[in-house]
């Protein structure tokens, strides 16, 4: 017989999945989240999450060795990542105290301090020569061509773009993207991008319905659609051609995308629904690009000189 956590821990999950329509993988986060925490204070009953408890788990994930990367361990845990467990544990309690059951607050619980994040960027003339680096008339440059300009067009995250199929109604110069969390939003196509686009799908003969493919695989009984993973590789092999010498990621393209539309007047408001940010907090992190532009305004305006 399952315990009174295992019964509320399910449910919870139940009505991140149905109600709150979150995607499975998130589910499937907070699942392990809240596992290892139960698993770690031997948690039986609601009753048994206390601040002692939560403490000791806090320090047990502040000792833990850190994840591996590029051949290096870090020393411990990174703090956002410990945080990501607080923040499951806190988003349960409020469930129960939704659902009217005792349990401790959900206030009780609070983040470990993090970093301000910063951006890994390039420079406006390094992505003038990202985006101009395929060139040619082949059916590979003009695809790579539409990859690029889509990117920086729209600000799609590297899976949503993988996911895009060819029947886009490109008179719109708009079209709609499911997101994460399912949640749906408009995202548009500069000219320069249209064009690329349509250049690009009047040299496919093929009738696969996925925007983007293996052209290596084209010849054969079924193409492949490009993946997250290909799509990163076009965007680095581009990157090295134009002599960047710095990471270059879908991602940093779509910091470009929201950097330029602040530099250049628009709204976070609005750059946070192209985006497709839940929250504006993640959105502000651009802001700190355009601070060097408010000195220029200061030095320009301000009265005594």
């Amino acid at each position: 017989m399952a315990s009174e956590i295992e019964k509320y821990k399910r449910e919870f999950l139940e009505y991140l999945e149905i109600e709150k329509g979150s995607s499975l993988k998130t589910v499937e986060n907070y699942e392990r989240y809240l596992t290892r925490f139960f698993k770690f204070s031997k948690t039986e009953k609601i009753k048994d999450i206390t601040d002692e408890k939560v403490r000791e788990f806090r320090l047990f994930l502040n000792r833990q060795s850190g994840t591996k990367v590029r051949g290096q361990i870090s020393a411990t845990m990174k703090k956002n990542t410990q945080n990501y467990y607080l923040i499951a544990l806190r988003v349960f309690l409020k469930y129960l105290i939704k659902r009217e059951i005792s349990a401790l607050s959900p206030d009780r619980i609070e983040l470990a301090k993090i970093k301000e994040r910063s951006l890994d960027l390039i420079t406006g003339e390094e992505l003038g020569r990202l985006l101009s680096g395929p060139n040619g008339t082949d059916l590979k440059n003009l695809r790579d061509k539409a990859i690029l300009e889509l990117f920086f067009s729209t600000g799609l995250r590297v899976s949503e773009l993988s996911s895009l199929n060819k029947d886009l109604d490109l008179s719109k110069g708009e079209f709609s993207i499911r997101g994460k969390g399912e949640k749906v939003r408009v995202v548009f196509l500069s000219d320069t991008a249209k064009k690329a686009i349509k250049e690009y799908l009047a040299k496919r003969k093929d009738m696969e319905e996925a925007m983007f493919i293996q052209l290596s695989k084209i010849s054969k009984s079924k193409a492949t659609r490009l993946t997250p993973r290909s799509l990163e590789r076009i965007v680095k092999y581009y990157a090295i051609k134009a002599g960047i010498s710095k990471k270059v990621t879908p991602h940093i393209i779509r910091h470009s995308f929201a950097t330029d539309l602040l530099q250049n007047g628009a709204d976070i408001r609005s750059v946070q629904m192209m985006l497709g940010h839940s929250n504006i907090s993640t959105t502000q992190i651009y802001t700190h690009i355009t601070d060097k532009q408010l000195l220029e305004v200061h030095k320009k305006f301000h009265s005594r000189k």
